[in-house]
């Protein structure tokens, strides 16, 4: 999902002056409402007691105009809040300090696995093998929903179901909790996750007349199932693999590049997501990228991981790895995943702390008895989210590198167990 760059190298950027105002402001704006509203109590408590009829009317007066005075202020405060709020979501974390500087293109290669395969015959790229294998249908599509949407057809549904049940199984092997998340969330959440649903060109799509999204990543409702909550110490880290639906307007998406199955409105996609102790996210971060790299190997696909430099990082990637396959039909490398450590961006704003396990008091002969270690303050936990299935993206790299000569598609030898044993794809006879 598309989120704002980051604009500091290794820090967040120094708060604007808009927002050093804005902080003030608000400030002072809280601090007038707890006077007033502190006056309104005593003027309330003076009612209380046996008054003249004079006194008591001016004591009426004198609420009613502070009643007045404080629900102004208080909408006041609202609008400062708010504004407030926008300006910090537009700060990034911090980076890591190995990540490369600068845009897309000073990413550096990680690791590259297979090689490009050399065809013996013209290639077809995923449309025409779609064509020609009956798969797809864009246009019934078109006339329907709108552009970039689309219909699975005959053996493409059983290779998207395929993928995402191979890749559930497969990551659950790791000690991943399956989910299926909700598919609509609040804006709310969207935002803590570090997304902004209704900025210009957002990525997200909005409910009309509501405070509701669609999801544009299973990231986002994994992220808040422990919202607002001190998980144990025991409990970490928590693992979930999930499926969802996911939905995204790509906004300013056009071109030879985004066509086809490239870059659609609705897809399928299993997420993974982690919460882990602070100090061990690095470590998780190594996992999710090796279990994705393992899995996409193990299908025989030829790609390359890349360490993705600062400018590509959304606002809540402390670090961020894509992946690239080679599609020989678009004759081009395509991203497939990516696996991102958010450190403690999202649990911050999501409010998701745990609390230490007790330290063991040190050993003493004369230490007394019920006097057992003791819990620290609570913490706020680490959030990693890695892609282990984006469908239409692995489905491309399957038709597009396992084309035959006949017009036939060969299914990687792992899915086939998922598509009833089917091990090849044949072109539809005309009649």
């Amino acid at each position: 999902m598309s989120s704002p760059p980051t604009s500091g190298i290794g820090t967040p950027p120094p708060t604007s002056t808009s927002s050093f105002s804005s902080t003030i402001s608000t400030s002072r704006c809280r601090r007038e409402v707890e006077r007033l509203r502190a006056e309104r109590n005593a003027v309330a408590n003076k009612m209380k007691e046996k008054l003249d009829p004079s006194l008591r009317q001016a004591l009426v007066d004198e609420g009613k105009n502070l009643k007045e005075s404080l629900i102004a202020l208080e909408e006041d405060l609202v609008q400062l809040t708010d504004k407030l709020q926008l300006e910090a979501q537009s700060i990034p974390n911090t980076t890591h300090p190995d990540v490369p500087v600068g845009d897309e293109e000073s990413s550096v290669t990680r690791k590259e696995v297979g090689s490009q395969r050399s065809f013996s015959f013209p290639i077809k790229d995923h449309l025409q093998l779609g064509k020609d294998l009956d798969l797809f249908d864009f246009d019934a599509a078109s006339e329907v929903s709108g552009s970039k949407f689309y219909y699975l057809k005959n053996e493409a549904v059983l290779l998207e179901m395929a993928l995402v049940n191979w890749g559930i199984a497969e990551v659950s092997k790791k000690g991943f909790t399956p989910l299926i998340t909700p598919e609509i969330v609040r804006s709310s959440v969207v935002e803590r996750c570090g997304f902004q649903p209704r900025a210009q060109n957002t990525q997200v799509y909005s409910i009309d007349n509501s405070d509701q999204c669609l999801i544009g990543t299973a990231e986002i409702p994994v992220g808040g199932i422990h919202m607002n909550s001190i998980l144990a110490d025991s409990d970490l880290p928590l693992k979930y693999v999930a499926y969802s639906h996911c939905f995204r307007t790509e906004a300013g998406a056009a071109g030879a590049a985004t066509r086809g199955l490239y870059r659609v409105h609705q897809f399928s996609k299993v997420e993974m997501f982690i919460f882990c102790r602070p100090e061990e996210s690095d470590k998780y971060h190594e996992e999710l990228i090796t279990i994705e790299e393992n899995l996409y190997a193990s299908l025989g696909l030829h790609f390359k991981t890349l360490d993705m430099a600062t400018g590509d990082l959304g606002a809540p990637a402390y670090r961020k790895y894509d992946i690239e396959a080679w599609m020989p039909g678009l004759d081009r490398y395509g991203e497939i995943s990516s696996a991102s450590n958010c450190t403690d961006y999202q649990s911050r704003r999501l409010g998701i702390r745990f609390r230490p396990a007790p330290l063991e008091p040190p050993p003493s002969t004369n230490s007394k008895k019920g006097k057992g270690g003791s819990s620290g303050p609570t913490q706020f936990v680490h959030t990693l989210n890695a892609t282990a299935v984006a469908v239409p993206r692995l489905i491309i790299s399957i038709l597009e590198n396992f084309q035959q000569e006949d017009g036939t598609v060969v299914i990687p030898e792992p899915l086939r167990p998922f598509m009833g044993g089917l091990g090849v794809l044949t072109p539809k006879t005309k009649l």
